[in-house]
């Protein structure tokens, strides 16, 4: 995924990330998102540290990220993609519609900076879809394409 927009790139810092989606500790799974190009791509990044609470469980003797959080860490950047990109925060939430094609090539494990690439492949309407890579060092750790739909009202 290239930016070649390097002009129009932003970064978004974690305040702006919590005015911006509704995730918190211990499920807000972004710490900065960086090289955001409205529209089409955006990265996050994920310090994983060994103080998150999945390891706890998962495995305590071999502590490796769970691959369904690498995939939401995508989504939760490719929502920040979509804020800056629309100029409206979402005002209510955002659902998963589909999860396809997912592979899991390396574990994530504490110490990992984890860069979540994401790319806007199309949306029509509140329907919005994505492909995401995960990568540590410049290598390839999971990769997926979603979609998602936000709603705009909850009823509880």
């Amino acid at each position: 995924m290239d930016n070649s927009a390097t002009n129009q790139n932003r970064t978004v810092e974690i305040g702006k990330i919590m005015k911006m989606i509704p995730h918190r500790y211990p499920f807000l799974l972004v710490d900065k998102v960086i090289d955001l190009v409205p529209d089409p791509t955006a990265t996050g990044v994920k310090n994983v540290t060994m103080n998150e609470p999945f390891f706890q469980g998962h495995f305590p003797d071999h502590p490796i990220m769970p691959g369904v959080l690498i995939v939401e860490a995508m989504a939760q950047t490719s929502a920040i993609l979509v804020i800056e990109t629309t100029g409206k925060k979402a005002s209510g939430v955002v659902y998963f519609m589909t999860i396809e094609q997912a592979r899991f090539r390396q574990p994530v494990v504490p110490g990992d900076r984890l860069e979540l690439h994401v790319e806007k492949q199309r949306s029509r309407g509140n329907v919005w879809k994505f492909r995401g890579e995960a990568k540590v060092d410049q290598k390839l750790v999971a990769e997926a394409n979603y979609s998602a739909m936000i709603v705009d009202e909850v009823n509880g």
